[in-house]
């Protein structure tokens, strides 16, 4: 078999499935790190260049949507989290918090391994070498995009009120314009920002943010539907000035 050789980092506060999950996970190629707590994870964290971490939802002390929430707030590293709470709200709820994946236990190792290289495949498709424009000015068909300031400026000057999701779905399109973005990526490249943001739902916040452009001209032929693909941003995109 094909040696993988990402890194995985196994955060649970169970002896047992930490040995498991690391076994199953040596035996597929991957290299594996253990933590049993948060402590643990962070330490590792700030020593190796880890690719996707398997996250234990309840855990004693920080839990793991704590963990999840402070992963999304300090890096982009992919995040599946297993849990014995296995509802349709408990999934949702880890959703939210910015996990890629939501595993119930018990799980079959096999399943485990399988969304893992779903994860880390759906992390490696997004753009790579994208200029970091979070701070930056943008600017496509006399529109503006302030990242710093978080403003969307209409061509006749107006500012167009935008709420957040909306605002960093139009700020995922303008920087990777020309390429065409599926729905799990649009999720990646926005997720820790928007409560709620998953799935369908990108399709409506989609909808929505191309009425709101369209109310300054024909500006919602920006955002291109690519049957079977995804979305796609075919306006010219420049970095503004200062």
């Amino acid at each position: 078999m094909k040696k993988s050789h990402s890194h995985i980092l196994v955060v649970d506060d169970d002896q047992e499935i930490r040995i498991l999950v690391a076994r199953q996970l040596r035996r597929h190629g991957f290299v594996v790190d253990v933590a049993a707590n948060g402590i643990e994870m962070r330490n590792i964290l700030g020593t190796a260049r880890i690719d996707l971490v398997v996250l234990d939802r309840i855990m004693p002390g920080e839990d793991g949507l704590t963990l999840c929430q402070e992963l999304r707030t300090t890096s982009n590293i992919p995040v599946i989290m297993l849990t014995l709470l296995g509802s349709e709200t408990d999934r949702i709820v880890g959703l939210e918090m910015g996990a890629d994946d939501y595993i119930p236990k018990p799980f079959n190792p096999q399943e485990l391994i399988a969304r893992i290289r779903a994860v880390l495949r759906r992390a490696n498709e997004l753009p790579i070498n994208t200029p970091d424009y979070r701070d930056r000015r943008l600017r496509f068909s006399g529109w503006t995009l302030d990242g710093r300031a978080r403003r969307l400026t209409a061509p006749d000057g107006s500012i167009v009120t935008l709420t957040d999701g909306e605002f960093d779905l139009l700020k995922a399109f303008a920087e990777r314009a020309g390429v065409v973005l599926n729905r799990d990526q649009l999720l990646d490249l926005t997720s820790g920002r928007q409560p709620g943001l998953f799935d369908r739902s990108i399709d409506m916040q989609i909808a929505r943010l191309r009425r709101k452009l369209a109310a300054y001209a024909d500006a919602n032929e920006f955002i291109k539907t690519i049957r079977q693909r995804g979305y796609m941003f075919s306006a010219d995109v420049v970095e503004a000035d200062e």
